[in-house]
């Protein structure tokens, strides 16, 4: 089943990764648009080839604490439980009325001429670096459908895989929670 949290705002990933969990079917697109229009495009913007910079260079190591990631904590974002098969890309049927209803969110007046990151996270099973490398293809992927499928402008949304790096669930880094996408509004399109 998919999930969606809301994660609203936060001084750390760790505490905002630890929040309430909801149904997909039980978030109105109201309550997404809420949560991810509260952006503040006060502040330098978002250098999405750093953040990719600092992952790579981190892999295996957690990047929480890096300057660029740790910017993310405070800004809107919901977390979406999506299934793919196993070790690929395929996103599983059970998973689009999730990406369904953030593209309805997205294609709101409200959100549609912003830019959101879309961060792609595996569990640990596996090897760090291709744990990285399978979370990056996953972003794209959602971003592939949420473009294709859904009509989001491409221009829009940026994928970008951070592995294990970040889990849910600390203490069992191997979980399934762990396995997951963030979708954070990282202010106006240009």
């Amino acid at each position: 089943m998919s999930v969606i949290r809301n994660l609203g705002y936060g001084a750390a990933l760790a505490m905002l990764l630890a929040t309430t969990t909801a149904n997909a079917q039980d978030l109105s697109e109201t309550q997404l648009v809420n949560t991810l229009g509260q952006v503040s495009n006060e502040g330098a913007p978002i250098d999405v080839a750093l953040l990719v910079q600092e992952v790579t260079e981190n892999v295996g190591q957690g990047v929480a604490n890096l300057p660029n990631w740790s910017r993310l904590a405070g800004m809107p974002q919901l977390t979406v439980e999506i299934n793919f098969e196993n070790n690929s890309i395929a996103i599983e049927p059970s998973s689009y009325r999730a990406v369904g209803q953030i593209a309805d969110a997205l294609h709101h007046p409200i959100l549609s001429k912003n830019k959101f990151l879309v961060v792609g996270h595996t569990n640990a099973t596996g090897d760090p670096k291709h744990n990285l490398k399978l979370s990056d293809e996953r972003a794209n992927a959602i971003v592939e459908a949420l473009s294709t499928t859904f009509a989001i402008p491409a221009s829009h949304l940026v994928g970008i895989g951070v592995g294990s790096e970040l889990p849910v669930d600390p203490a069992d880094p191997k979980a399934p929670v762990n396995r997951r996408v963030q979708l954070i509004n990282i202010g106006k399109a240009n």
